[in-house]
């Protein structure tokens, strides 16, 4: 089984030179080998490429991710499933307090 988590590059049909970035750009030409579906010119982005219902909007560490910004968020957390991630317009004084109540609470912070 292929993992669910690793996305395939999709490239433009001429990335292979260095004067063509390496980024997906649909192909519109009407000659297009790619546009046609050519077997051997490379895969399109389709919805089947897209990971599963249940891993969708995860974490990598598998946990949902909620955004943080002061204490009253942080109480309203559930440790098993979700993981806090602090706002960057929260301040030094008040991130350390977050951190500290995190780690009471066993909340995993993503970016401490």
């Amino acid at each position: 089984m292929v993992n669910p988590r690793k996305k395939t590059k999709f490239k433009v049909l001429g990335a292979r030179s260095k004067r063509v970035r390496k980024r997906w750009k649909k192909p519109r030409g009407i000659h297009s080998k790619l546009r046609r579906h050519e077997k051997s010119k490379g895969s399109r982005p389709s919805p089947s490429y897209g990971a599963p219902k249940a891993l969708r909007y995860l974490h990598p560490s598998g946990f949902k991710e909620v955004l943080v910004s002061n204490l009253k968020d942080l109480e309203k957390i559930d440790p098993k499933t979700e993981a806090a991630r602090i706002s960057h317009k929260v301040g030094k004084k008040k991130r350390v307090q977050l951190v500290k109540r995190a780690e009471e609470k066993k909340i995993k912070v993503l970016n401490p």
